[in-house]
């Protein structure tokens, strides 16, 4: 039997460039020592990530920035695999159904890993790259992992807040090549993977690729913050994660 992997892909969002220009910058609040804790420990992950990638919000030539993203989506695929799996062996051994949650992580997982593609077709890491995404791998994995089997409402804030850096991140590469910063990226088309993927059209750059990466991590952010607050009783809504004209709202919630 021969498998496509182009027609077995997980369920992803496709959306409307019109509807994604522009993504509003939200912050969940903290309440309570362990988001307390996941903030300060994303905070501290942030200061580390920035130094390794030379980040410059200002202005970061286009090696720098593919340097940052690649190596950013190299660990932004953990979290959704690590949970999935450990959902998974806790279902096992519970006899009890997992309420939706593998699925979902799983597909947070591959399109994280799918980002990571679709930026390495503007660059491909060297060897010593390579090293360095091994040995941040082999430490976050660990440290997620354990930590989830610990507490998994502190790993699902530690990553919505993750996300929310991520949005932020996009956000300022975005505004660097509106300002003309980054004129290779900004006249690259965006490649065929990603115009199958987003269903973008032939004519797509890679300013709408990026458009569509910050939508998806705007929706992990909300994902992930409603995973923090769900209480072990409660059953997971069929929940409905739309961009909406500026703010990306999950409109099985209200205020």
């Amino acid at each position: 039997m021969v498998i496509d992997p182009k027609r077995h892909l997980m369920a992803h969002p496709i959306y409307q460039l019109g509807d994604i220009q522009d993504i509003k910058q939200t912050h969940r609040q903290t309440d309570g020592i362990r988001d307390k804790m996941a903030l300060y420990s994303v905070r501290g992950i942030r200061r580390v990530f920035d130094m390794l990638t030379g980040y410059n919000q200002d202005r970061m030539s286009e090696r720098l920035w593919l340097n940052r993203v690649i190596f950013l989506e190299t660990i932004a695929g953990v979290p959704g695999m690590c949970g999935g799996m450990t959902i998974h062996l806790k279902s096992l051994r519970s006899l009890k159904p997992d309420r939706g949650m593998i699925h979902y992580l799983l597909e947070e997982a591959e399109n994280e890993r799918t980002h990571l593609f679709l930026f390495m077709n503007f660059k491909k890491p060297n060897s010593l790259f390579k090293l360095l995404i091994a040995m941040t791998q082999g430490v976050f994995w660990n440290f997620y992992f354990l930590c989830y089997l610990m507490s998994p409402k502190f790993c699902h804030r530690l990553v919505g807040y993750l996300e929310e850096e991520a949005v932020y991140t996009y956000t300022i590469l975005l505004k660097q090549i509106d300002q003309g910063f980054l004129p290779e990226l900004e006249k690259s088309d965006a490649p065929k993977i990603a115009k199958e993927y987003y269903d973008l059209p032939e004519d797509a750059k890679f300013r709408d690729m990026v458009l569509a990466i910050r939508a998806d991590e705007s929706i992990h952010r909300e994902f992930n913050h409603y995973f923090a607050e769900l209480r072990p009783e409660e059953e997971i809504e069929e929940l409905d994660i739309t961009v909406m004209g500026q703010e990306t709202k999950n409109i099985t919630q209200t205020d």
